[in-house]
């Protein structure tokens, strides 16, 4: 399996590539929506990507958004990983067309429970 984890934060990247690595995944690396885009496209098929929202150039909801109007990526299974807390922040992902919504800060735990749910791991 292939994941791109999508994030401005060095750190965060490293974490959520680390965890997945340690899954069996294969990952790619993006630091905005648009680097995420063309790394998507040479390195298709993709069957995740970890979304930062916070982003330069193109945030994590434009890049979801954008995902999600490729027909040929709708397989990709999309999971947002933000501090962005609050409910309407939250439903505002899912109708992107995020799969999953991760709360920053989280722990290896928490991220594989998520991909779980969305049928990446057992």
């Amino acid at each position: 399996m292939k994941a791109i984890t999508v994030d401005d934060s060095k750190t965060i990247r490293a974490i959520v590539k680390r965890t997945l690595k340690g899954l069996g995944f294969e990952v790619e690396e993006a630091e905005d929506g648009l680097v995420a885009l063309e790394k998507i496209k040479q390195a298709w098929p993709i069957d995740l990507a970890v979304v930062d929202w916070n982003m330069p150039n193109m945030n994590g909801i434009e890049l979801v958004r954008e995902i999600r109007r490729r027909p040929e990526w709708s397989g990709m299974r999309v999971m947002m990983a933000t501090t962005e807390s609050e409910i309407s922040q939250m439903q505002l992902a899912l109708e992107a067309g995020a799969d999953e919504y991760l709360m920053k800060p989280f722990d290896r735990e928490a991220l594989e429970q998520k991909l779980v749910l969305l049928g990446l791991v057992v």
